[in-house]
């Protein structure tokens, strides 16, 4: 049976026309291109994320190594503050942890010597705890005898000196994702950072203040 020719030029058209075929093949690559998009920009949070976490914890350290004289529950609240003031975006607060520790030697002798952390301060409402010790771990004993820090051997921790005192801070991260979680999965950032205090002499924590143990940064 012959096809009529005007249906016959009407399939010819068709079969010749090509004008949907660009969005039809953007159709199918914009699932992919969706996903690259979403990975990359997760992934560019999430390097973000880890760049103010180190650096939060490097402020912390060196703002409480450079109060001189003595520290006061005071001025660990102003180091803490601008810890949050420069956190802001990651909402540390609310979904981090920061342990700020005064780190000495314990005055021991023989077997016992070692090093101990004399006071803590902590700051932040995430569900953490220290990686490292809390306060007058080490006071009566060597179980601190190499100090702080993550490394398993003497040279891998950070140790102070006679006579003075080694701020060491460790911040740790629920981090929050730019879009899901679903990509890199729940992930915990955590950071430690440490600087010898200035010229301060009296490294016991003072409360000239009179604050309420609520209105400190005492760990809990």
């Amino acid at each position: 049976m012959t096809m009529p020719p005007r249906l016959s030029a009407l399939t010819r058209r068709l079969r010749r026309d090509d004008r949907g075929l660009a969005l039809i093949e953007f159709a199918f690559s914009l699932p992919v291109l969706v996903v690259l998009c979403m990975s990359g920009l997760e992934c560019a949070n999430l390097a973000l994320a880890h760049m103010r976490v180190s650096q939060v914890a490097m402020l912390v350290a060196d703002n409480a190594a450079r109060v001189r004289t003595s520290i006061d529950e005071a001025d660990v609240n102003e180091i803490m503050t601008g810890a949050e003031l420069s956190t802001n975006s990651l909402a540390l607060k609310a979904n981090g942890r920061i342990f700020l520790s005064d780190l000495e030697p314990n005055g021991l002798s023989g077997s016992s010597e070692g090093q101990y952390i004399r006071w803590q301060r902590c700051w932040g409402s995430g569900s953490f705890t220290s990686s490292y010790g809390v306060a007058n771990n080490g006071k009566t004993d060597a179980s601190m005898k190499f100090g702080m820090g993550p490394g398993t051997t003497a040279d891998k921790k950070v140790k102070a000196a006679s006579s003075t005192a080694v701020m060491f801070v460790e911040v740790a991260y629920n981090y929050q994702p730019l879009i899901t979680n679903s990509i890199f999965g729940a992930k915990v950032i955590r950071y430690t950072s440490a600087f010898n205090v200035r010229e301060r002499t009296d490294q016991q924590i003072k409360n000239a203040g009179g604050l309420a143990t609520s209105a400190t940064a005492a760990c809990s």
